[in-house]
Formats: C-alpha cells, sequence, structure tokens
C-alpha cells in the first residue's frame, strides 16, 4: 500500500463536481448577519478633509459606518512594514483604497449605501510610473545591489554587447471565489472568522492586534478556497479585518463579500517591472557579463514588495552561469493598489531579462536561440554557483533539456516552420524552448516550518489538521495520503478537518511552493510518534517485537499474526495511550544575510523546461498557442495527477499574463481592466489543443518528504516559452536579422507595432 505516490483524485473532487463544496459563501447565515461594504477612496493621493456620511448612514437598510477613529487598536495592517492602514486616516494614497465600512441589512444595501459618501479631499501630486518614482526617490523600500565580479568594466570592454530594455506589466489574481470572510461573535469576548486566506494564523495576530484583543480570543477557519495564487495570502486582511471590526463592535455576525468591481479595486497585483539589461558575450555566445536594473512597481505600501524584489533578484540569472554580473533592484512607491504576492513571487520576472539578452545574442550572431540557452546552462559540477553564493547540487537541466529537444522534435520543427514563413506572407510561426529553475523555500527563514494535529479514533479513523490551506491545488490529499500510507489505513479511513489556528497555531501562509514540503513532512512526524506508541501496544499485546510491528492493510502487526487498526487503537485507550499527536517540521540548513545577500536562501532546485509553439497573425496581431511540450521535474511525484494539474494549470495562468492580461490605469490613478469585460483572462478555448505534459524522473537530493518537489509555483515560469516563441515568430517578419521590441503582455495590439517596427527596419 503507497498511496502516497498514487494518482489518487483531490480529496473534495466529488463535492467539487456535485457542488456540494462549501466555500464561506455557501455557509448557512445565522439570524442577525450583516453584510459589510467599503467605502473608497475617489482619488490617487490626496488630503482627505472632511467626509459627509450623512447619506450613507441614512441609506435604506444601514446599521452603521465605521471610520478609522472608530478603530480601537492599531490601525496598522502592513504584514512586515507597518505601512498600511485598514481603513485610510488622513490621508489617501490610491483610487479604490478603503476609506469607511457600512454594515447594512444585505450585500446590495452595504455596496448602495458606500457610493452614496461626499468627499472634501485635497488632491496631492499623484506618481503611476516606475520610472517616475525611481526618478523623485519614491521607495517603499530599500534598493538591493547583488554583484559578483566586476561587470561594468567587462561590459565596457566588450566587442559583442547587447543592450535594451522591457516593460513587464502585472496580473490580477482573478481567483474564481473572490475575497470573503464571515465574522461571528462568541461567548467572552472572542470571535470565529471564516476567511478565504492562505494565511489563518497572520489573519488572527492582526485581527487580535486591530480590536485590541489577545490572540488566543480569536479563531480563524479556512475549510477551501475557490484559488489564492498568492491574492489571498496578505490582501485577505481587508476582509476579514473589516468582518471582525463590525462583529465585535455590534456583536452581531457579519459577512463581507468582496463584489468582483470592489475586489479588483482595493487588492494588490503581480509587481510589474521595468527591466534594463546589458550582456556580453563571445562568439560562441557564451556569457561573459550581464547587467540587470529592475525597477519595481509596488504600489502605496511595502506590503510583500522587498521579498518578490529579492526573489526576482535571485531569479535574474534563471538557469545560465553569469561569471560577472550585477543587478540592482528599485522597489518604487506609486499611487496603486500595493502589489502583492503572486504565484512564482518575482521569479517570472527577473528570469526575462536574462532570456530576452540571449535571444537577442542569437539575433546578433545568427544562432538558433536553444544553442545559446544550452551553452549558457550552470553545469553539475563546474560554474554551478549562484551569485549570491549558493551551490546547486542537482543540475538536472542539461539532460532535462536535451530529452525535451528530443521528444518535442525540436530541430525538425525549427526547419519545417521557418520553410513555412518562407512561403506565408500573412501568418508567421515561432517556437522556442525555455528552461526554469526555481529555488524553493521562503526567503525569511523563520517561514520555514510546519506543523500538524494527527488524532485517532476507536472506531479505526483518523483526523488529520495542519497547518496549511487548500485553494485547490489538493495540498489536503497530499497530507491525507501521507498519513493514510504512514498508518498502512485505506484513504477513506482518514479525514482532513478545515484548517484552524485552534488546531495548529503560529503557521506560516501557504505559499512559496512550500505546502506540501512543510505539512506533509508535520503530519509525517506525527504519524511517527503515533506508530511508536501503537507498536509498544501491539507488540506487548502479541508478544512480539516492536522492530517486526508493521502498518499494512489496516492492521499492524506481522504477517503471521497482527490486530486491526481498530483493535490497537481501543488496546491503547485501553492501557491509556494517547491517541492524538502533534508533529513538526522545520527545514534544515537554509539561511542567508539579507544585507549582502550572501548563503542559501532556497533548501533545493525545482527544474523544467517547455517548447512553445505560436502562429501570429502579421495584420492584426493575434496570435494563437499551437503546441506546448514540457518536461518538469516534481521529484518522485506525491501524486502525478494533482501535480500534472498544477503544471497545466501554472503554464496557462502564466501563458495569459504574458499575451492577454493586461492592467490599465487612466490618468487619474483609476484601474480601467477592473472586470471580465475588460480584464482577459486564459478561457478553455485559449488552452492548447496539443498540450503535452511530461514528469522528469529526478528524486530529490533532498530529505523532503518522500524525496518529492514544490509543483505550485515553478510550472508558471515555463510559459515564458510562450513570450519567446511570439518573439520568434516576430523575428522571421524580418528574416530574424533584427532582434523585436516586445513587452509583456504580448498583447495583439503590441505584437502589430512589433511587427510593424521590424517592417520598417
Amino acid at each position: 500500500m503507497n498511496h502516497a505516490l498514487d494518482a489518487s483524485a483531490h480529496e473534495s473532487a466529488h463535492l467539487h463536481v456535485s457542488g456540494r463544496a462549501t466555500y464561506i459563501d455557501d455557509l448557512p447565515v445565522l439570524p442577525g448577519t450583516l453584510h459589510a461594504a467599503f467605502g473608497l477612496s475617489p482619488v490617487a493621493h490626496g488630503r482627505i478633509r472632511g467626509i459627509n456620511l450623512d447619506a450613507v448612514r441614512a441609506a435604506p437598510g444601514v446599521v452603521t459606518v465605521l471610520t478609522a477613529q472608530d478603530i480601537p487598536g492599531a490601525n496598522k495592517i502592513g504584514i512586515i512594514t507597518h505601512d498600511e492602514p485598514l481603513l485610510a486616516d488622513g490621508m489617501v494614497e490610491h483610487v479604490g483604497q478603503p476609506v469607511f465600512i457600512v454594515a447594512a441589512t444585505s450585500h446590495e444595501a452595504a455596496r448602495k449605501a458606500a457610493k452614496l459618501a461626499q468627499w472634501d479631499i485635497e488632491t496631492l501630486p499623484a506618481v503611476f510610473d516606475a520610472r517616475q518614482a525611481q526618478a523623485q526617490s519614491l521607495a517603499v523600500a530599500m534598493p538591493r545591489d547583488l554583484s559578483r565580479g566586476t561587470p561594468d568594466a567587462v561590459l565596457q570592454a566588450s566587442a559583442r554587447v547587447v543592450r535594451g530594455s522591457m516593460s513587464i506589466g502585472g496580473q490580477e489574481h482573478f481567483y474564481l471565489e473572490g475575497q470573503i470572510a464571515y465574522a461571528l461573535p462568541r461567548a467572552d469576548g472572542t470571535l470565529l472568522i471564516h476567511s478565504s486566506t492562505q494565511h489563518p494564523s497572520e489573519m488572527q495576530q492582526l485581527s487580535a492586534k486591530l480590536l485590541g484583543l489577545q490572540a488566543n480570543q480569536i479563531e480563524v477557519q479556512c475549510r477551501r478556497m475557490g484559488g489564492g495564487f498568492g491574492g489571498k495570502e496578505s490582501q485577505s486582511h481587508f476582509f476579514a479585518l473589516g468582518a471582525a471590526l463590525l462583529a465585535m463592535r455590534l456583536n452581531r455576525p457579519v459577512k463581507l463579500r468582496a463584489d468582483r468591481d470592489d475586489d479588483f479595486m482595493i487588492t494588490g497585483k503581480r509587481h510589474a517591472f521595468e527591466i534594463d539589461y546589458a550582456a556580453s558575450f563571445d562568439a560562441q555566445g557564451v556569457l561573459t557579463a550581464a547587467r540587470y536594473d529592475h525597477i519595481v512597481k509596488c504600489g502605496f505600501s511595502a506590503d510583500y514588495s522587498a521579498a518578490v524584489a529579492d526573489r526576482a533578484v535571485f531569479h535574474a540569472d534563471n538557469a545560465y552561469f553569469v561569471p560577472q554580473v550585477r543587478c540592482t533592484s528599485y522597489r518604487a512607491k506609486t499611487n496603486t493598489q500595493s502589489a502583492t504576492a503572486f504565484r512564482g513571487f518575482g521569479g517570472p520576472q527577473g528570469m526575462m531579462g536574462i532570456e530576452t539578452a540571449l535571444d537577442d545574442i542569437a539575433t546578433a550572431l545568427g544562432k538558433d536561440p536553444l544553442d545559446i540557452r544550452l551553452a549558457n546552462l550552470y553545469g553539475k559540477t563546474t560554474n554551478n554557483v549562484t551569485a549570491y553564493g549558493t551551490t546547486i547540487k542537482d543540475n538536472v537541466l542539461p539532460t532535462l533539456m536535451r530529452e525535451l529537444e528530443a521528444t518535442s522534435n525540436y530541430r525538425a520543427r525549427r526547419a519545417a516552420i521557418r520553410a513555412w514563413n518562407a512561403a506565408s506572407p500573412i501568418y508567421k510561426k515561432g517556437l522556442a524552448l525555455t528552461p526554469v529553475i526555481f529555488g524553493v523555500a521562503f526567503g525569511a527563514t523563520l517561514l520555514n516550518q510546519g506543523g500538524a494535529l494527527v488524532q485517532c479514533y476507536l472506531d479505526g479513523t483518523v483526523l488529520v489538521n495542519h497547518g496549511g490551506t487548500e485553494m485547490g491545488q489538493g495540498l489536503h490529499t497530499k497530507v491525507l495520503q501521507v498519513v493514510a500510507n504512514e498508518l498502512g489505513l485505506p484513504l477513506s479511513a482518514v479525514r482532513i478537518s478545515a484548517t484552524d489556528t485552534t488546531k495548529v497555531p503560529n503557521t506560516p501562509s501557504t505559499a512559496a511552493s512550500s505546502g506540501a514540503d512543510l505539512n506533509c513532512m508535520a503530519a509525517w512526524q506525527a504519524c511517527q510518534t503515533l506508530k511508536s506508541r501503537l507498536q509498544s501496544v501491539v507488540s506487548a499485546a502479541l508478544a512480539q517485537e516492536p522492530s517486526t510491528v508493521r502498518f499494512f492493510e489496516g492492521r499492524i502487526g506481522t504477517d503471521a499474526k497482527s490486530l486491526s487498526f481498530t483493535e490497537a487503537c481501543r488496546a491503547a485507550f485501553a492501557v491509556q495511550i494517547s491517541l492524538s499527536a502533534t508533529g513538526f517540521y522545520r527545514v534544515p540548513d537554509i539561511g542567508y544575510d539579507f544585507a549582502t545577500m550572501q548563503g542559501r536562501p532556497f533548501y533545493y532546485y525545482a527544474y523544467g523546461a517547455a517548447a512553445s509553439e505560436v502562429i501570429i497573425d502579421t495584420l492584426t496581431g493575434e496570435s494563437k498557442v499551437t503546441r506546448v511540450d514540457i518536461l518538469h521535474d516534481v521529484g518522485r511525484s506525491l501524486n502525478p495527477a494533482l501535480d500534472r494539474g498544477q503544471i497545466e494549470g501554472a503554464f496557462v495562468q502564466g501563458m495569459g499574463w504574458l499575451t492577454t492580461e493586461e492592467l490599465v490605469w487612466d490618468a487619474n490613478g483609476a484601474l480601467r481592466t477592473h472586470a471580465p469585460s475588460t480584464y482577459k483572462i486564459p478561457v478553455a478555448s485559449d488552452v492548447p489543443a496539443n498540450l503535452r505534459v511530461a514528469l522528469f524522473d529526478n528524486a530529490n537530493v533532498e530529505d523532503t518528504i518522500y524525496k518529492s518537489k514544490a509543483v505550485g509555483e515553478p510550472p508558471f515560469m515555463l510559459a515564458l516559452s510562450v513570450f519567446y516563441a511570439l518573439r520568434d515568430a516576430i523575428a522571421s517578419v524580418a528574416d530574424h536579422r533584427v532582434a523585436p521590441k516586445l513587452d509583456a503582455p504580448a498583447t495583439a495590439e503590441r505584437i502589430l507595432f512589433a511587427v510593424e517596427a521590424l517592417k520598417r527596419a
């Protein structure tokens, strides 16, 4: 019995497909429940001179309206730097910033009332552009600089150098379940908050500070989310804390369900980047030096921007060894929503600088871009130390990429595409094969820990609680599989309960691709404790050596003589042995110096590569991804079906970021793309009809759960192959003599402009 390495169905799949999976909006509404909505700033930057809320208070169904002055504790909900209020007090810093909150008898009544405020705001100069913010020395965090050698000198002396700049847009999370929380007052001044959040512990801690309470007075629960992608790591605090504030003030249950437009206007996005790059190289296209300057659009507050920007610096090399390199990072403050965590956490943006430079080098030398990429890969035993001082132990990319090159038939297809393009004046095809190396761990070392609680009952069933949250990715399923495997039970005998701060305390967010690494290991540790206890009970009952007692097929003992798991639990209870155990896991051997950016920030690396083929219409700029071949390293897969799903989903989400998902703010700082009508995520018809995914056979060299690897974020970067395939198709217009200028997302408009520019070249 080895459940932990099979393709078991998602533990809630039967509920999802039947419509019986309950989310927060499906919870029964208790009598007296009120509904909340925020009143949002109409200006991007200004000093609040006054707000007339009389019409809001007099609106039908309104019970109360609260402002910053009604907050009993600290009106500071910034997660690292405490620079962000729940409700703006004195100043507003972006269009859509919450300023007051309304409680009413219905969701519609609350939203309508929130729009009736009369504002008196002194408008101040606003900055929306990251480069402009840098020019004015506006920042949310200190700039950083990582270097090795003397790259500037090498670049200046080199005869072969490519230089350029590119703009990389942000991305809306667009989780299917929007932001929502339901707060219920309980006895003796305590509070239960149902929150759609990736970080229940943080919601507990921030709520306590906001309300002037102790953490042990607040319980936060999350059974499942309808998507998160990083958007519910910190941004769920507005909704959990807003509902909590009203619930405690009124002593009534309060639900705060954000309308999609309000969700867009309030919450942060993926960080947009401006990247300036320069790279020198020899006659074979091997890099001799490189420089990258990142200007990061962070929005009005710090949030996770410093950590996101740091990871972008760490991944500025992607999969390539650069002997002399420098990467600077400026964290620009703008009067827009505070940019936040998003799948990849800065890694995708950082990688695009070097990938674009390598594309440019291929054009300059008249070589296939894949050959340039292969020539610059990190080595297995040499050229395998990063600029931040980590040795890459198990680099499988040279083997993995050669395997994908063969299985995708890259060389023959590239030749066929060149011939096809030569005969096609309007439609052009492109093909690109790009790699990914992604470091796995939280950048802040203290976050690399997890906890679990495993409880056995007298009927032989098991209940598991752990610190991770389920957002559709299958984390609960993997934990369930590990517990069932360790205890020798069928999956049906194990159940996962809601993530709950009263069960497992002080947990990190479910993020950084570490959910399975941390929580499966914590559950495994708890199982070892229970197994030791049950082994001693069974060995005594059956007169066997404890070392011979094993767990198999719902029994404990040996092939010759055993007890059922149920009998063993009852025997343990009879002799007063605990059937409940906690497990705790901390990631070993990581840590780095934030000041010098040197050390080991990641426990291990996940590897992958994708070959994408596209076609563009040179008259309209429209594009389509026609085929994708992916080979990705997940170590020893805990669940191949879930892992394939994560790879496919991450790829398509990344494809959307790089092709159609464009965020647009107007001249006054208002987000104009704030609904499905104006913001285009990929739909089923956009998924490549020919999408081939294979798992690379590669056990993790580190001691992770069953030698598996993270799969949440690394596949997102596989979508870079789509962007560079589009670049390849555009370059064919000028017979690859000129490297096209293309920013992301590569919308039809941008593709058309790039094509027209090459026609004039």
